[in-house]
């Protein structure tokens, strides 16, 4: 049973960066897909990004250019730099493991962490 860790909550202004952290209870397994997606109140879950077993990563359209995911498989933790924050990125982000690509891309992952809030205020 994997588990997954997030840390990095805050609040910034509109502008400001966060960095989240996501660590993995077995980071040895390299076959699963990792990524974050977030849900903010009263909306749907919403895929963020991704990074796969060989260190590709691909992002929402909302985000790209914003946010960089990266990967450490020697500290077993996924990494999320969010800058240039905007209100709409005010959401619960969650770290996000799974086997199939296709659930990470859906927000559906087999594994998936408590969750971190990230408040942008304008």
């Amino acid at each position: 049973q994997l588990q997954l860790v997030e840390s990095g909550r805050g609040s910034v202004q509109a502008g400001g960066s966060l960095n989240l952290s996501c660590v993995a209870s077995d980071y040895s397994d390299r076959t699963y897909f990792m990524g974050w997606f977030r849900q903010a109140p009263g909306k749907e879950r919403e895929w963020v990004a991704t990074a796969d077993r060989g260190g590709y990563t691909s992002y929402a359209d909302s985000v790209k250019g914003r946010f960089t995911i990266s990967r450490d498989n020697a500290k077993n933790t996924l990494y999320l730099r969010m800058n240039s924050l905007v209100p709409d990125d005010t959401a619960t982000y969650y770290c996000a493991a799974d086997r199939l690509l296709s659930r990470v891309l859906a927000s559906r992952p087999t594994y998936s962490g408590q969750g971190t809030q990230v408040t942008v205020s304008s």
